[in-house]
Formats: C-alpha cells, structure tokens, sequence
C-alpha cells in the first residue's frame, strides 16, 4: 500500500505546483515579525489554495500542503537553531548541532503535518462538489482555524497566520476582541480562498501532470468572488478600525508604576557561581536605582536568579534583606518549590517578595518547554535524551486557575513562550486581572525571534484590552498599550532598568466573556450547509 501510494504520489507530483506551494510559504513567512509585511498575508495565501484546488488526488494534496507547512513553519522557526552551542553544558559539539536541529525539525514538522491535513481534507471536498466554491472557502477557512485551535493546546505553538499581523495592522488586530486570534486567521483565510477562485489561473499554468476534476471558472462567476473578497477586507478593516477607535478614559487612581531590569546575563554565564554573583548584583543595583525613581513594584526576567528558593541561601537572603531596607515590592523570576504526593518538586514561578520578608503573589509557569523543563513520555524517551535543563529535577506545571494576587492590584502573567497562548490569559483576566506582564529569558535567541515575542504580546495585549509589560534577560522588553501600540521597546543584549507607567483594567471583551465562539460557528455552518447542499 505504501509502495503504490508513493509511485501514484510520484506519477502525479509536479514541480510547477510545488514552486507556487513553496512561494506560498515564502510570502506569509516573509508577512511574520520581523520582516512584518503584513499585506503580504491577504494574498500570499492565494498560490496554496490555486493548487489544492486544482489537485485531484487527495494524497497528493496532503503532501503539498506538507510542504507548504516546511517552508513557512521552517523559515519563522529557524531562531531554533540558535540553541547550539551548548558544549557549555558538556554537550559535545556534534550532538549540540544535532539537537538544535532535530529540535527544529520537529516543530516545524508538527506545524506542517496540520496543514498536510488542511491540504488533503480540501482537496477531497473540492474533487466531490467542485461547483460548491463558496461553501469550499467557508469549509477550508473552518478547518484551518480548527487546526490552530488543536495546536494551540500542544506543548508546540508557534507562527499561527494572526502573527502576520502583528503588531502593525492593529485596525485587524482588534478583530482578536471578538473572538480571539481565530478570528484574524479566518479572514485572512476566507480573503485568500476567495482571491483564488476569483483569479484561478489557466489549468496549463499550474504545471500539474493528472487533469483536474475542478471544473473552469466562468468570467461571471469570478467576479462575485472579487467583491466577496474586496468586501470582506474593506469589512474587517473597517470593524477593526471602529474598535481601534474605542477608548475609555481610566482614572489616574488606576495607573501604577512597575519597573523592569533587563538583566542580560547568557543563560552559559548565568548558571556558573561568577553568573550567579553577576546578576545579584546587577539586579540588586537595579531595584535599587528604581526605587529611587517611586515604582510601585520591581519586577525582573524569567529565572533571573536561577537557583531553587530557600530563604536561608546568601544570595536570596540578600535579596530579602535589600526589599526589606528598601521597602518596595519585588518580582522575581526564580524556581519555588511545590509539594507534590508529598514530596517538593519545583516550578519555573514568578514571587512577589514584600517588604516584610514574605512571599505573597505567585504565578507558576504552565506551559513547560518539552526536554528542557520536562520529558514527554517520560518512560520511554528519558533513556534516550539529555535534559536541557540547568534544575537537577524536572519541573512540573502550574494550575490554569491561578491569580497573581499583588500589592499593586491582581496581575495577568506568562512566562517564556506561554504568551503565544491566548487560552492562558483568557481565564486570568476573566478572573479579575487588571494588567499583563510576561518574563521571559529569551537567550540564546536573536532578535527576529524577540520581535516574534513581542508581536504576541500585542496580541494579547489587545484581544484582553489590558496593558502588557514584557520583562527579558537579553531583550525585548517592552511597553504595550491595551490597543496593541508599542510606547516603549529596549535595546536587545545591553543591560537596562525602565519605570513605565501602566492602566489597570477591568473591562471584559467578547473574546474574554465567550472565548473563541467563531470556529465552533464556521464549523458548524460547514457541516449544517453541506448537508443540506447534499440532500
């Protein structure tokens, strides 16, 4: 059966059609941060859906579609590879390359195996109602957003299409308020469907070696397409814009002043003792320099003092002695213990270390980073790998109910790459969550992966309508308005202190209260109109 599928997949295959796939994925990836040609998504889509349109056999729409995922996923997710070198960890040279790479690899695989999926099951409806083109846009537009949502509950979630557009064309941003990211990528979706239908070029051109059962578009039929598409972007825009508009005045008794050290102290320095006395003292000098400046609260990167809490070690001891004397509030990034069967294991958390001495609000990181923080099948791949991780156990995830309770009011936290997970924010501002701040560390990576970070955080900043405060160790850190505009973004790789000034805000958004309704909805209208088309 494989032999068979792999010579049909070879008699159909076609390199035409495979260049316009991988153009495809080279014009969306090319619309990602930190290139940020947005407007490059509202088309780039349009080459994909020509050939799984235009392809006959299902197998071999689902290869395209594979490809497709190859380079768009391959090319916004190669900061991966950065992860090398780490012969500091005592990982020889040869295998630091071999992990860096089989780590991309694998992301950028389970990316793709989605949109093989999307290819495949498109491709199969097109060739058994070809003329049902309108219904074949919504279907593929419902299955893509289906998709994301599915991989957005993986421990793997990168480069979904809202990225494309964030964070300079806000005016669609905002359309994230209405029902979450999903609802950038079904427009973005639905316009690209739309186009290539419209604009289907001559079967010739598309390169293909098996004769399409998608029957040829008649002139006047192309353009209802067009101004279906025209439409939905002059629609979305204008929404967006309507929602860009909205402001509500906040009182100044609302506003609190947070300070953030950029630590920049390499994960390879960090870990040894020279590292260890090298960021105490520069956070310490830092919190220092803030308070004299009246911040409410201090608040510091992920792991920013890597070792394992215990109020008795000199270092944290310090620490506590500093808030004490100084007495304003510190965020500190570090690993708490939590009791777990009844023994301690630890978390990567987020403290609210008090002047008293004590610890008050805690977040503990949810979404761990597979082999660094955790092993996946434990059981199995434990044997095989060397952990990532600097802790000499694994750590184990936070509750998703949490509430960052403060001194300043109650936060919304994410910690490392948790902020492209907007169903880890929606129940903390549902919970009552005045204002965001995510800790991230953010090293070895460059700084076209830091602005991919910071594209999410607009997201997320926008779709709660909170304001968002990123604290890094090597950058960026940044200052997001709960419109999604950028007021204040640091140098990478350099260390720095700032005081920015943030809104605390109680409102709820559609997206917040209902959650992604959209999806179920464009899913269930497939299945409703389908039917009824059938019978």
């Amino acid at each position: 059966m494989a032999a068979t599928f792999l010579r049909n997949l070879a008699y159909g295959w076609s390199w035409g059609q495979a260049g316009l796939v991988a153009l495809s994925g080279v014009l969306m990836a090319l619309a990602l941060p930190p290139w940020s040609l947005w407007p490059l998504a509202w088309v780039g889509l349009v080459p994909l859906w020509w050939v799984v349109l235009r392809t006959p056999q299902m197998g071999l729409a689902t290869a395209y579609g594979l490809l497709w995922g190859l380079v768009y996923y391959g090319i916004s997710l190669a900061w991966i590879t950065h992860l090398h070198p780490l012969m500091w960890m005592g990982v020889p040279w040869g295998s630091s390359v071999a992990i860096a790479l089989s780590s991309w690899l694998f992301i950028v695989f389970w990316g793709s195996v989605c949109i093989a999926v999307w290819g495949g099951a498109i491709a199969w409806a097109a060739h058994r109602w070809p003329h049902r083109r309108f219904w074949l846009v919504l279907a593929g537009t419902a299955l893509w957003c289906a998709l994301e949502a599915l991989r957005n509950h993986s421990p793997l979630d990168w480069s979904p299409l809202s990225l494309t557009q964030s964070p300079n064309n806000l005016w669609i941003v905002h359309l994230s308020r209405l029902s979450g990211p999903g609802a950038i990528t079904a427009i973005l979706v639905a316009t690209n469907g739309l186009l290539a239908l419209a604009f289907s070029p001559v079967p010739k051109l598309l390169g293909s070696p098996s004769p399409s059962t998608h029957p040829p578009i008649h002139p006047s039929t192309r353009r209802p397409l067009a101004l279906a598409a025209i439409a939905l972007v002059l629609l979305g825009h204008t929404l967006g814009a309507i929602l860009y508009a909205r402001t509500e005045a906040v009182p100044t008794s609302q506003s609190i002043s947070l300070g953030l050290i950029q630590g920049n102290v390499p994960t390879r320095e960090k870990l040894t003792p020279q590292g260890v006395s090298q960021a105490l003292e520069g956070y310490t000098s830092g919190y220092r320099s803030l308070v004299a400046q009246g911040v409410d609260a201090v608040v510091t990167p992920e792991g920013a003092l890597p070792q394992l809490w215990n109020a008795n070690t000199p270092q944290i001891a310090a620490i506590i002695r500093t808030v004490e004397q100084a007495g304003v509030p510190l965020w500190l990034g570090t690993f708490a213990p939590v009791p777990v069967e009844g023994r301690s294991q630890y978390t990567q958390t987020l403290l609210e270390l008090r002047p008293d001495g004590q610890t008050y609000g805690r977040y503990n990181k949810v979404q761990l980073v597979p082999l660094g923080e955790y092993v996946p099948f434990e059981a199995v791949l434990d044997r095989l790998i060397s952990r990532l991780s600097p802790l000499d156990s694994y750590l184990v995830p936070g509750a998703s109910d949490q509430r960052f309770e403060t001194s300043v009011g109650q936060g919304i936290v994410g910690v490392c790459y948790e902020s492209a997970y907007s169903r880890l924010f929606r129940p903390q501002v549902g919970n009552g969550g005045e204002f965001i701040v995510t800790a991230s560390n953010n090293d070895p990576y460059p700084v076209w992966m830091m602005k991919q970070h910071h594209g999410f955080d607009a997201l997320r900043a926008v779709e709660s309508d909170r304001w968002a405060l990123r604290v890094t160790n090597t950058g960026l850190s940044g200052l997001v308005d709960n419109h999604g505009r950028t007021l204040w973004l640091g140098e990478p790789h350099i260390y720095l202190t700032h005081r920015a000034t943030l809104d605390r805000r109680q409102t709820l958004t559609p997206y917040i209260r209902w959650g992604d309704w959209l999806t179920p909805l464009l899913l269930g209208l497939t299945l409703v109109l389908g039917w009824r088309d059938r019978r």
